[in-house]
C-alpha cells in the first residue's frame, strides 16, 4: 500500500475505486492529526518538540507497515522531490519571511549575511573536501567531483527549527534573529549553491569554470531576490490601487496567496531561487501589502500562512521517519547497517567542525564592528548559534533525493547508502541534538524570574507584523542623528537603516501602501471592524512609533 502523492497531484485526482489510493490518503491525514494532538500534549515537556514528534510517529508507522506487509514495504507515500518543492517548501519560505520581524533582521542584517551566505560557504568548502578525503577510505563507491560538491550543499542547508521553537523572541531578540535570519539565508544559499553547482560543467573543472560557478551564484541570489520583491511590491500596488475591501475581504486573501505562490513558480520556471524569491516577496508583503488589506484579512492570512507552513513541516518529518524503514534502500546500500552508519557518523562530525569553523570567528569580526552601545554576540549564544545549526532537516532530504534518486527510487549501490546516510544524518541530529536543545538553552539562558506568559501570549498574535516593521531606532522627541559621512562609516547599519525609512516614507509608501499610507474607504470592511474607541490609540500608537 504505497501511493506517489506527486503523480497523484499532477493527475488532478484518483479514481474512487482506487480503494489503496483512498486508505493510504487516509491514515497520512490521521496521522498528521496524531502528530498535532501529541505534539500539543507534549509541549510543556523539556525533552520533546514537534518535529521530534513527528519523526518517532513517522518510525512506528513505518515499522507497523512492515510487519503488516511482511517486510516489504514500510511507507504509505512515495517521496517526490516535485511534491516537496512545488508543494510544501513554499508555504514554509513564505511564512518565514511574511512573519520575520524586519527591524531586528535588518538591524542584525550584515551579521545574518555573514553567518548564512559566507559561513554556508565555509561548511561547504570544509565538508565537501573532508568528504572527498575520508569517504574514499570506506570504498563507498565511484563519486565524482561534482557528487562530492553536491554533497556539500547537501549538508550546509541547516534546519534550526527545533531551537526557534524554544527561544523566545521578547526575551532574547537578538539571538532570535540571528538563528532565525541565518536559517532561512542558509537554506536559500545552500539550494543555489547545489543549482550552481548541477548547472556547470564539473568534468573540466578550471579557473574558468571557478568563475563560472561564482558568477552564477551572484546572478542566481541577486535576480531571485529582484524577483520576489517585484512580486510583492505589484501585489501591494493592486490591493491599494483596486480597493478591494469594498466588496470582498476574500479577495484580498486570494490576491495575497496566488501572488505569493505565482512569485515562487515565475522563479522555478526561470531556473532561479525560489526559496530567496518567496522569502523576499513574504517580506515585501508583510510591509506593504498588509498594511494595505482590512484588519479580518490581517488576521486571517497570518494564521493561515502559519498553518499551512505548520502542517507542511509535520508531513515531511513525518514521512522522513517512515523512509528512514525502507528495506530496499537498506538491503541495496550494503548486507550490513555499518557502511552507512560510519559514513553518517563522518557527516556529522564533519557538519559539526564546519559550523565550527565559522560561527565563532565571524562571531568575534562582527563583534569587532559594532560599537560598545550595541549588544555584542557573547560567547555562549556564539553556542547556541553553533547548535542550532547542527540538524540537518528537509531541505536536506530534499536536496539529496534530487541528487541521488529517480522519483524516489535507485537501483545503484551508491546512490543508496547516500540516501540512507543522509536519512541517518536528519533522524539522528533532529532526535539527539533536537531532544538536548531545550536543557541545554536552559542551561546556557536561565528563563527571567516574575515574566507573564499570558501576556506574552495575547500580545504576541500580531506583534511580529504590528510592532516590527522596520520601525525607527530612536525615540519620540529625539534629535534624529546627521547623515555626515563620519556617521555613515562609524555606523554603517543604522544610517542605512535611517536612510531607508527616509526613502521608503517618501517615495514607496505613498505609491505601495503600508501602515500610515493607506487610503481610507468609506463603506469598507476596515469601517466597520475598527471600534471608533479603539481609533485614537491605533492613531497615537502609530504616530508615536514612526516619528
Amino acid at each position: 500500500m504505497e501511493l506517489d502523492l506527486g503523480a497523484l497531484l499532477k493527475s488532478g485526482g484518483l479514481s474512487v475505486s482506487d480503494y489503496d489510493s483512498v486508505v493510504s490518503i487516509n491514515i497520512f491525514i490521521a496521522l498528521l492529526c496524531s502528530c498535532i494532538v501529541l505534539g500539543h500534549l507534549l509541549e510543556g515537556n523539556r525533552w520533546v518538540n514537534e518535529s521530534s514528534t513527528a519523526l518517532v510517529m513517522g518510525l512506528i508507522t513505518g515499522g507497523v507497515i512492515m510487519l503488516v506487509t511482511n517486510g516489504t514495504n514500510s511507507r504509505i507515500l512515495v517521496f517526490s522531490e516535485d511534491l516537496f518543492f512545488i508543494y510544501l517548501l513554499p508555504p514554509i519560505i513564505f511564512n518565514a519571511g511574511f512573519q520575520v520581524k524586519k527591524k531586528q533582521f535588518f538591524r542584525n542584517f550584515m551579521t545574518i549575511t555573514l553567518f548564512g551566505a559566507v559561513g554556508t560557504l565555509i561548511s561547504f568548502v570544509i565538508i565537501s573536501l573532508g568528504a572527498m578525503g575520508l569517504f574514499r577510505k570506506l570504498d563507498v563507491g565511484p563519486l565524482e567531483l561534482g557528487d562530492y560538491l553536491a554533497i556539500g550543499a547537501i549538508f550546509s542547508a541547516t534546519d534550526s527549527v527545533c531551537t526557534l521553537q524554544v527561544l523566545n523572541q521578547d526575551e532574547t531578540p537578538l539571538l532570535y534573529s540571528l538563528v532565525f535570519g541565518e536559517g532561512v539565508v542558509n537554506d536559500a544559499t545552500s539550494v543555489v549553491l547545489f543549482n550552481a553547482i548541477e548547472n556547470i560543467d564539473i568534468g573540466h573543472f578550471d579557473a574558468l569554470v571557478l568563475l563560472n560557478f561564482i558568477g552564477k551564484f551572484l546572478y542566481l541570489f541577486f535576480t531571485s531576490t529582484v524577483l520576489g520583491v517585484a512580486a510583492g511590491l505589484l501585489s501591494a500596488y493592486i490591493i491599494k490601487k483596486l480597493c478591494f475591501a469594498r466588496h470582498s475581504t476574500d479577495r484580498e486573501v486570494a490576491i495575497m496567496m496566488l501572488m505569493a505562490y505565482l512569485s515562487y513558480m515565475l522563479s522555478m520556471l526561470l531556473d532561479l531561487s525560489g526559496i530567496l524569491t518567496v522569502f523576499f516577496c513574504g517580506i515585501v508583503m508583510s510591509h506593504y501589502t498588509w498594511h494595505n488589506v482590512t484588519e479580518s484579512s490581517r488576521i486571517t492570512t497570518k494564521h493561515t500562512f502559519a498553518t499551512l507552513s505548520f502542517i507542511a513541516e509535520i508531513f515531511l518529518f513525518l514521512y522522513v521517519g517512515m523512509d528512514a524503514l525502507d528495506i530496499e534502500k537498506w538491503k541495496l546500500a550494503s548486507s550490513s547497517p555499518k557502511k552507512p552508519i560510519a559514513l553518517s557518523a563522518i557527516i556529522v562530525g564533519l557538519v559539526m567542525v564546519g559550523r565550527a569553523a565559522f560561527v565563532f570567528p565571524l562571531s568575534f569580526l562582527s563583534n569587532l564592528s559594532k560599537k560598545e552601545s550595541r549588544p555584542k554576540i557573547s560567547f555562549r549564544q556564539q553556542v547556541i548559534i553553533w547548535w542550532a545549526g547542527l540538524m540537518r532537516g528537509a531541505v536536506s532530504i530534499a536536496l539529496a533525493y534530487n541528487k541521488f534518486t529517480a522519483s524516489g527510487h535507485t537501483e545503484v549501490r551508491v546512490n543508496a547508502i547516500m540516501i540512507t546516510s543522509t536519512v541517518i544524518v536528519v533522524l539522528f541530529s533532529t532526535m539527539v541534538f533536537g531532544l538536548l536543545t531545550k536543557p541545554l538553552l536552559s542551561l546556557l539562558i536561565p528563563p527571567r524570574t516574575g515574566l507573564n506568559i499570558s501576556e506574552l501570549s495575547s500580545q504576541s498574535i500580531l506583534d511580529p507584523l504590528l510592532g516590527s516593521l522596520m520601525g525607527s531606532d530612536f525615540d519620540v522627541g529625539q534629535i534624529p542623528p546627521q547623515y555626515n559621512l563620519q556617521y555613515i562609516l562609524t555606523a554603517p547599519t543604522r544610517s542605512v537603516h535611517r536612510l531607508w525609512r527616509k526613502f521608503d516614507d517618501r517615495f514607496m509608501r505613498p505609491v505601495f501602501g503600508g501602515r500610515g499610507f493607506v487610503p481610507f474607504v468609506p463603506g469598507s470592511p476596515v469601517e466597520r471592524s475598527v471600534p471608533e474607541s479603539h481609533l485614537g490609540t491605533v492613531t497615537e500608537a502609530t504616530e508615536a512609533e514612526r516619528s
